[in-house]
């Protein structure tokens, strides 16, 4: 699902520049990512995010320094944004997330905004996303691997950024955005820009920028699902103790496969013109009752199979239930995306209900195999540490990487309160 989303993105920027349809743009660009993924696997998918954040970095930051210029800086920029639909409230974090006096331009209060945003869906997208932790499992050894998502915490601090600024600028440059012509959908917002702004050498460099971001955003993804169905379920379950060679070519029909239903979805997608709206609703259904059962499982070894799984269940239905409810306007939550922010707490909540109760009434796995995955158990006798020279250098210390990021963000906070 989340792969269609980036494949419908990339079309879109395809279907602005070059003129091509959006169907044609998703199954040409779906072609081209099967083929690197196939030829090159895991590594490819990463080397190329690698790559894209230094092209997108270079592409967005002139656009939101060119951008701010022509609004008469940041002080322009605020005058302008007042008298667009979002008003003062676009330009602040905090302000008018109030209980019962929400002013803020997503209709969502303070607890919508901290336990189902701050909490339950973020913090759900870092762990239990699997295209983010399979980077971490991609890691040389476990201290690189509890470093891989705080080091990535540091771009993704100042990304939004290059990514709100733009959108403020739209916002107040762009006539009509927003409104049923096509090609004023908010999701056009950073590639108008690009086209008003940027001379052909850096529209060419800015372009390629976000064609590389989506495409490896669909790599991540589609590689992600080759690996749990090849190693998780195939080999688990279906085909044991076959040669590599033999999981390899399972491997690739999978990413076939997988590239295939990417390509359906990229329609679902289609039918938003916000696609963030999209995505947030999708990892209530998805992420939110995935990091419940994550998070009871890991600290508590009473936790069960059957209630893992009863969990994802009604931590979906809660999610589908909520979104449903507001859909037909039974219940009242303010925009789609608070929502969302809603529905992934009623998630997160019915899920960690059912496994609780569940996991009283079915049997335990044996502590010997919960070692090494649920925190407190000790580790099994003769296992050694896989630590390399310098892994103890302060620098790399989790609490250190870690301390740093939260302090950056709680200083952003406070200065955009």
């Amino acid at each position: 699902l989340i792969a269609g989303v980036n494949l419908y993105a990339l079309a879109l920027i395809v279907h602005l520049m070059l003129g091509w349809s959006i169907s044609v743009a998703i199954v040409v660009a779906a072609l081209i990512v099967l083929a690197y993924i196939t030829l090159g696997g895991l590594t490819s998918a990463i080397y190329n995010e690698v790559l894209q954040f230094f092209i997108i970095v270079a592409s967005l930051f002139p656009l939101m320094l060119v951008a701010l210029h022509d609004m008469g800086g940041w002080s322009g920029l605020e005058n302008k944004v007042r008298h667009t639909k979002l008003g003062e409230g676009g330009l602040h974090a905090w302000q008018g997330l109030g209980i019962g006096h929400v002013t803020n331009p997503i209709q969502a209060n303070w607890i919508a905004i901290v336990f189902g945003l701050g909490f339950v869906l973020s913090f759900g997208y870092w762990t239990t996303n699997f295209a983010e932790v399979q980077r971490a499992l991609s890691a040389k050894n476990l201290s690189a691997a509890r470093r891989t998502p705080l080091i990535g915490a540091y771009p993704k601090i100042f990304i939004p950024a290059l990514t709100i600024i733009p959108g403020l600028v739209a916002l107040a440059s762009v006539k009509g955005l927003g409104s049923k012509d096509p090609n004023l959908q908010y999701n056009n917002a950073i590639p108008l820009l690009i086209g008003r702004y940027f001379p052909e050498g850096m529209l060419g460099l800015a372009v390629t920028g976000l064609l590389a971001a989506f495409m490896a955003g669909v790599a991540a993804n589609v590689t992600s699902f080759n690996t749990v169905v090849t190693y998780d379920l195939w080999q688990s379950y279906v085909r044991k103790e076959r040669d590599e060679s033999y999981y390899l070519r399972v491997g690739r029909i999978a990413t076939f496969g997988g590239l295939v239903v990417s390509v359906a979805t990229a329609f679902i997608a289609k039918g938003y013109s916000n696609i963030m709206n999209y995505v947030q609703l999708l990892f209530s259904y998805f992420n939110a009752p995935l990091f419940a059962t994550f998070i009871i499982a890991m600290f508590w070894k009473r936790s069960t199979p059957w209630a893992g799984f009863w969990g994802l269940v009604a931590g979906f239905a809660g999610a589908f239930g909520t979104h449903e409810l507001y859909s037909t306007g039974t219940i009242h939550l303010g925009s789609q995306l608070a929502a969302s922010f809603w529905g992934a707490i009623i998630a997160f909540l019915a899920d960690a209900v059912v496994t609780v109760g569940v996991s009283l009434f079915t049997r335990p796995k044996p502590e010997d195999e919960l070692r090494g995955l649920v925190w407190g158990l000790p580790p099994r006798e003769g296992e050694t540490t896989d630590e390399l020279a310098g892994d103890d250098a302060w620098y790399r210390s989790t609490w250190v990487l870690g301390g740093g990021a939260i302090a950056l963000v709680v200083i952003l906070n406070i200065i955009f309160i």
